[in-house]
């Protein structure tokens, strides 16, 4: 039901290219899942998601538990028929919110509590609710509970939420198990924390990977570190995750972040990047990021990027763009969003032929090059 298959290997990477099968089709590695918080890209259709590349998407549990609830998706027909979405999907399983919501989330070895960000009701999540209200919204892949700290460079405070991860995880996956594990159609996905101490994550690797899981993923990195200190996490902890189960890298990121972590082993990405980016104006090119509300785009007459297959650069001009972003109208956040989205997809393609034909240092070297 959940498989992972490596069919291209870089010679002078760890760089992979490799299939992950799931109950609602396939994805190809490596890939980027665009963020569908409450069920949906930001201004993007289902059906375009699929046309720009999209193989799986994310979802998040925290959000969609308080807005409409779980128990509504349910009623609706599970995640899948209540966004019009047939391909894979990940839920998240709120422990982001666990660090995004820090201020007014209390953490206790049990679980979390927050306050709800629609009306200030107190939500509790432990790890056994956790996978009840992901198994109710009927992804294929779901996360286990986990505590992202602050500061991954505070050992003391690393070491507790690191400990805590691991104790977090014999629940979920005793929870899940209870509801039939692989056979229930959903795929568990173990997280590794350990902030930014090479021991703590050699030590979370080992406490994870013991509950022999579908997936596995590294979790509390782009939080605030510097680029150099998430590239030393993935290049040290990827290694020792095991070969035949996808990788996931949590909230990374950028081109640039990308290759990086691929050259390291990484499968999976996820990150609000490009949407975000389209949502201010921002377009990713080859060679690099154009701000639309720059005065200089605005007789432009030429697409974001020559080349690109894109409806954006297909049907639109810089100019255009520029008048759409200076003065407000709802359509360009959409069109840029459009554009970002297939680039993103496009990369990875262009990253996973790079790998099957042993160009991918020469692939890497270029986005490195552009910045991000």
């Amino acid at each position: 039901m959940f498989k992972y298959a490596t069919t291209s290997e870089c010679p002078d990477t760890r760089a992979r290219a490799g299939v992950f099968e799931t109950p609602h089709g396939s994805v190809q590695t490596p890939a980027f899942m665009p963020v569908g918080t409450r069920a949906t890209v930001k201004g993007i259709q289902s059906r375009q998601l699929r046309e720009l590349g999209a193989e799986l998407v994310l979802a998040n549990t925290y959000h969609l538990h308080l807005r409409p609830g779980e128990d509504v998706i349910r009623e609706l027909g599970g995640l899948h028929s209540f966004m019009n979405w047939d391909g894979p999907i990940l839920t998240d399983s709120g422990g982001y919110q666990v660090f995004s919501l820090s201020k007014t989330a209390k953490i206790d070895n049990n679980g979390a509590t927050f306050r709800s960000v629609v009306d200030g009701s107190k939500i509790r999540f432990t790890p056994e609710r956790v996978m009840e209200i992901q198994h109710a919204l009927g992804a294929d892949v779901v996360m286990a509970f986990d505590e992202c700290p602050p500061d991954p460079l505070d050992r003391p405070i690393v070491e507790r939420a690191t400990n805590r991860t691991h104790d977090w995880l014999e629940r979920c996956v005793q929870g899940w198990r209870e509801r039939g594990g692989v056979e229930s159609g959903q795929a568990l996905f173990g997280i590794v924390q350990g902030g930014g101490f090479e021991d703590l994550r050699s030590a979370s690797v080992d406490a994870v990977v013991s509950h022999d899981l579908p997936g596995y993923a590294i979790g509390g990195v782009s939080v605030g570190e510097g680029r150099e200190v998430v590239d030393a996490i993935v290049a040290s902890t990827t290694p020792q995750l095991p070969p035949d189960r996808p990788r996931y890298l949590m909230g990374v990121g950028t081109p640039q972040d990308f290759v990086n972590a691929i050259a390291q082993g990484i499968d999976l990405f996820d990150c609000v990047t490009p949407t975000r980016h389209g949502r201010t104006h921002q377009a990713f090119t080859t060679t690099g990021r154009l701000n639309l509300r720059n005065q200089r785009f605005a007789r432009d007459p030429n697409p974001l990027e020559e080349g690109c297959d894109c409806p954006t650069c297909a049907g639109y001009s810089r100019g255009y763009l520029r008048h759409l972003s200076t003065t407000g109208e709802m359509l360009g956040p959409i069109l840029l969003t459009v554009h970002n989205l297939r680039y993103f997809h496009r990369l990875m393609e262009e990253i996973r032929e790079a790998i099957r034909t042993g160009t991918f240092a020469e692939l890497r070297q270029r986005v490195v090059a552009a910045g991000s």
